[in-house]
């Protein structure tokens, strides 16, 4: 059993109509939950979403698992967080092949209630819940009632907000800023962002800020160095890295800790989140301390003019292992309650 930080929003939920089932959906892992009481997070599972041929078989898959069926006798509710924009009934992931109707799926399923949203939207919904489940890196106190920021890279790039309002209620935006256009801000960059182009017409933030962008970056840095065509998977890329095997890669994580402390800095202006950046994704958490000696923070407050500004601005690494529960469980909260 997990479970995570309770909000006022669960504590004012009832479950009298059983568990509920919360899933957060990248284009490489399908994780699921039950939530069998207010914040209360059981049966945690992450299936593979190459093994399963559309959502709907991942979904029986997982309520199919032993300790999914032996904590509910029909799922009434539920909530999915997906890596992808969600405007209307029709879903086609970016990342994957799974595309679904939202209503048919919830049908096929059998459920009463479907609510599916984006997966930053819903990772930004959990910003005001994680408690001590997060690493502050660089930056003073956060400004109450500020909005605040949100980048993770991972399979993609994730971006989003969180904007206050009245009575304690947050909104998230529904925002794709990781398919803005990546903005160099060094020499080097420029001839990663030259090399890029040999292979894209455009290059978005999320082509060098992601899990494929640190082999982007790999293959750029090795063909500067003479040595053409070599590649690497960014797993061991990192695992190099970390074990101080090779000082290429090293060097590709140390640019990447660059590059999205730019990003960082530039959401923190956009959005004037001094209630903090907060970044999560599959990527960062796994740097550790690697991370926190990079040029991230540097990066973050190199605005010039505004370089104070963003100095006083907070950066956090998000370390709960699945905060999007958190997100989807509010919001689903919020809809039944409406």
């Amino acid at each position: 059993m997990t479970v995570l930080a309770p909000s006022p929003v669960f504590l004012s939920s009832a479950f009298a109509d059983g568990a509920r089932l919360l899933a957060d959906i990248g284009g490489t892992n399908a994780r699921f939950a039950l939530e069998t009481a207010a914040g209360r997070f059981e049966a945690i599972e992450v299936l593979a979403c190459s093994e399963h041929a559309t959502l709907a078989d991942a979904i029986r898959s997982y309520l199919a698992l032993p300790q999914a069926a032996a904590l509910h006798a029909g799922i009434r509710h539920a909530a999915i967080a997906i890596a992808n924009p969600v405007t209307g009934d029709q879903v086609r992931m970016t990342n994957h092949h799974w595309a679904f109707s939202i209503e048919a799926l919830r049908r096929e399923c059998g459920f009463d209630t479907l609510e599916v949203v984006n997966d930053f939207s819903a990772l930004a919904r959990s910003l005001p819940h994680l408690g001590e489940q997060k690493l502050q890196v660089g930056g003073g106190a956060p400004l109450p009632d500020a909005p605040l920021g949100l980048l993770g890279a991972g399979t993609g790039l994730g971006v989003s907000g969180l904007v206050p309002g009245a009575d304690g209620h947050w909104t998230a935006l529904r925002s794709e800023g990781g398919h803005v256009s990546f903005a160099p801000v060094n020499e080097l960059e420029v001839a990663i962002l030259q090399y890029a182009w040999r292979e894209f017409e455009h290059v978005s933030s999320e082509r060098l800020l992601s899990g494929a962008g640190v082999e982007l970056i790999y293959r750029a840095l090795a063909d500067r160095a003479g040595r053409p065509g070599e590649s690497l998977a960014a797993p061991e890329i990192s695992r190099r890295a970390l074990a101080g095997e090779c000082l290429l890669c090293d060097e590709v994580l140390e640019v990447f800790c660059g590059m999205l402390g730019t990003a960082a800095g530039n959401l923190a202006i956009t959005l004037g989140a001094q209630g903090g950046v907060y970044i999560g994704g599959g990527i960062v958490p796994r740097l550790g301390e690697r991370f926190l000696a990079s040029g991230f923070r540097r990066r973050f407050e190199q605005k010039g003019r505004f370089s104070a500004y963003l100095a006083a601005v907070p950066t956090y690494v998000i370390t709960a292992d699945y905060p999007a529960f958190l997100g989807v469980s509010a919001i689903l909260s919020e809809k039944l309650a409406a």
